[in-house]
């Protein structure tokens, strides 16, 4: 194991974005760390008000700060809403990392995505393909927000010395998940689907394009305990990915969610969809380097994210869908949706694509 070269014990911790699926499983990873966790709502402190957060981050002095906050969504809330998807991620974050060094926070993660690489980069994806090429169009605000949200840790870092890292997760999923069926992506998308096509009695769900596409994914669990463990352990300018280094066809994937689930119908393809990119998987040998390796398996960890999702633990989003949510910022809570999901009303059986 690797040095701890900051210990979080006693420590008063910040999580900004404490209510989003991220925020929130860092949250829960917190409880065995002997810290004392720090969260503000948008009532208590709006982090694209400038005055706001300088006043919190003043007033509370947090000593660590993991920066989980975010404004989120889909292909098409990206495409309508572009202004507002740069303009709250770049405020927002600038608000955060600025006021953390003015009150002398000694520590910091910025927490990004992996849509910041460009489109078209060899895989797996390593952290110096940033930057080398073209981003994905579709959700290139987002992105171009994210990379300078790590840029500016970085610049404080040289500038002024600041312990801010970055990390960059490849596709979570798991408890706080988004299940609404108009903006959220392929896990979610599959799990909602497939367990309504079960208790609908349907006999086939369909996915977009050929079903070949291959993408990463890791339990949001995970995640933050990977977060922890870099937090922990390192200190450096570059970001590091955070992913499981594993990747599976989404064809693969939709048969395994169904087997989960318990729905036993065919799974259709439409080739009239298109498939996208054709991978996407990023290079976790500098995580694994620093003695992190993820705990959770791909069918225990879709089990865990169906059981929450009929348990009620997910955001419902669906009255946001189309601008996007200010993760941790709303004051939408964790609870049962407006639908309760084991009765929900029949719906097309159409899976999402792999919009991550």
């Amino acid at each position: 194991m690797p040095e701890v070269i900051y210990s979080l014990a006693g420590k008063r911790v910040y999580v900004a974005g404490h209510r989003g699926m991220v925020g929130s499983a860092i949250v829960r990873r917190l409880a065995s760390e002997g810290c004392e966790i720090l969260t503000a709502t948008r009532a208590e402190v709006d982090l694209r008000r400038q005055e706001q957060v300088e006043a919190w981050m003043s007033t509370n002095r947090p000593d660590a700060v993991f920066l989980a906050a975010a404004r989120v969504g889909g292909i098409l809330a990206n495409a309508t809403y572009p202004a507002d998807f740069l303009y709250d991620n770049l405020v927002l974050q600038a608000n955060v990392i600025h006021a953390a060094h003015n009150a002398d926070v000694e520590k910091l993660m910025f927490l990004g995505s992996s849509c910041i690489y460009p489109k078209l980069a060899d895989q797996p994806i390593v952290e110096e393909a940033l930057l080398t090429g073209s981003l994905e169009a579709t959700n290139e605000w987002y992105a171009i927000a994210k990379i300078a949200g790590l840029k500016l840790c970085a610049a404080y870092r040289k500038q002024h010395g600041k312990d801010f890292v970055s990390a960059m997760p490849t596709n979570l999923y798991g408890p706080g998940d988004n299940f609404d069926l108009d903006s959220s992506h392929v896990m979610p998308a599959l799990i909602r689907k497939a367990h309504e096509a079960k208790i609908n009695r349907q006999r086939e769900i369909c996915i977009w394009g050929t079903g070949t596409p291959r993408r990463e994914f890791l339990h949001v669990d995970d995640c933050a305990d990977a977060c922890l463990h870099l937090m922990k352990t390192y200190s450096a300018e570059s970001h590091v990915n955070v992913g499981s280094g594993e990747d599976i066809a989404i064809l693969d994937l939709a048969h395994l969610v169904s087997k989960v689930v318990g729905f036993e119908g065919k799974i259709t393809r439409d080739l009239t969809k298109p498939d996208g990119t054709p991978r996407k998987l990023l290079s976790v040998d500098k995580l694994r380097s620093l003695g992190w390796s993820p705990k959770i398996g791909l069918k225990e960890g879709i089990a865990d994210a169906y059981s929450s999702f009929l348990d009620g633990h997910y955001l419902e989003r669906s009255n946001r869908a189309m601008s996007g949510d200010l993760t941790g910022q709303s004051d939408i809570s964790l609870g049962k949706a407006k639908t309760s999901a084991p009765h929900a009303p029949a719906r097309s059986a159409v899976a999402h694509h792999p919009r991550a």
